[in-house]
């Protein structure tokens, strides 16, 4: 299969969304700034999960109504809907794109960029879930575009500063 969807095949993941898809569909979320997309995929069973995450840790605010903002809930969460829809938590992978520094005013190490604490606490999270990041393009200081294709799990990632590629 080509890295290119049909309009009816695209399943948009909206910002602090999660959603699963099987082939031949493919999960899109837009305008990656700061925020990350984390994209799960179990290749035998072709099960695909993407997730749009804001912020980094449900613990740091108050209002924690939507569990798919945080990377700390969603990935748990994207696991449980995945699970149910017949993957198998084992032979998940990880690829993960965004997490850009969009403010260039403010020092990079500073608590301002969100973009570096969403992509660490991701990996931190993945990583105690025993989940593998195979591949991400995150930081710098551009937008991303991302593809997630069910039949395959290759992730494409679109910007206009850098094109296009696939992961």
């Amino acid at each position: 299969m080509e890295n290119k969807a049909s309009p009816e095949q695209e399943v948009h993941v909206g910002i602090a969304e999660l959603k699963t898809a099987r082939p031949p569909l493919v999960l899109v979320t837009l305008g990656l700034g700061s925020c990350v997309g984390v994209a799960l995929y179990d290749a035998t069973a072709k099960i695909a999960g993407l997730a749009h995450i804001m912020l980094p840790d449900i613990d740091q605010v108050r209002n924690q109504a939507n569990r798919g903002k945080f990377a700390n809930t969603a990935i748990v969460d994207l696991v449980e809907l995945m699970s149910a829809a017949g993957a198998d938590k084992r032979r998940l992978k990880a690829k993960i794109a965004g997490g850009a520094h969009m403010f260039g005013f403010v020092r990079s190490e500073s608590i301002f960029n969100i973009g570096n604490r969403n992509v660490e606490k991701v990996k931190e999270t993945l990583n105690a879930m025993n989940i593998r990041l195979m591949a991400e393009d995150t930081g710098g200081n551009y937008g991303r575009s991302v593809y997630l294709f069910a039949e395959n799990g290759n992730f494409v990632i679109r910007s206009v500063a850098h094109g296009e590629s696939v992961l």
